[in-house]
């Protein structure tokens, strides 16, 4: 399930910037200047249409996945749960954005479900069209495919398994990887709120 290389290369490419802060170092890959600020519009798991504009003032946690997903979607957003536990009355700053890369299945309903199951307050699902997946995946280089139908026509899609971080101001901040531990994502997000308050 999970493009573990791209993930792999896509830090070796941008860890030479994760010590460049000033001060103490972040914990997580700094990709601040390598990655584009969140920019799309999409459909939320509401029907509605979403900007990445209108998401400005809370730090954004982008996660690429799909509501089918067997194994790495739950086990990250249970992550991103316990990530959102430690942070205190600092979670009211994040938000997780789940973005569906099976827009065919992922309707509106089956996304608000999904992450409702896991956090109703903080996550939200987002899908588009298949032109608009794969525009805003270009963007942060997340890769993604769907598998063969077996023959029921059930099918899986591989995809990365990083998690974006955004801050406030909807600038691409870190990059946090399915080795990074809930503790170590909950200090450098918490760092991030409190470098814009």
């Amino acid at each position: 399930m999970r493009v573990a290389a791209l993930s792999v290369a896509l830090c070796a490419a941008l860890g030479s910037a994760g010590c460049s802060h000033q001060g103490e170092p972040w914990q997580l890959t700094d990709v601040s200047g390598h990655l584009p600020d969140l920019d799309f519009t999409l459909t939320g798991d509401d029907g509605q249409p979403v900007a990445a504009d209108t998401l400005k003032g809370r730090v954004s946690l982008v996660y690429f996945g799909y509501t089918h997903c067997p194994d790495v979607c739950p086990e990250t957003m249970g992550r991103l749960m316990q990530v959102i536990g430690k942070l205190g009355q600092d979670a009211q700053n994040v938000r997780i954005l789940f973005v569906s890369v099976d827009p065919a299945r992922d309707t509106p309903s089956a996304l608000h479900d999904y992450v409702g199951a896991f956090d109703s307050q903080h996550a939200f699902g987002l899908t588009g069209t298949d032109a608009q997946i794969e525009q805003m995946a270009r963007h942060y280089r997340v890769a993604y495919q769907m598998e063969k139908r077996d023959p029921n026509g059930n099918y899986e899609v591989t995809h990365s398994s990083a998690v974006y971080i955004f801050d406030a101001r909807n600038r691409a901040r870190l990059l946090a990887t399915d080795h990074d531990s809930p503790d170590v994502i909950a200090r450098d997000v918490r760092r991030i709120i409190e470098d814009q308050s």
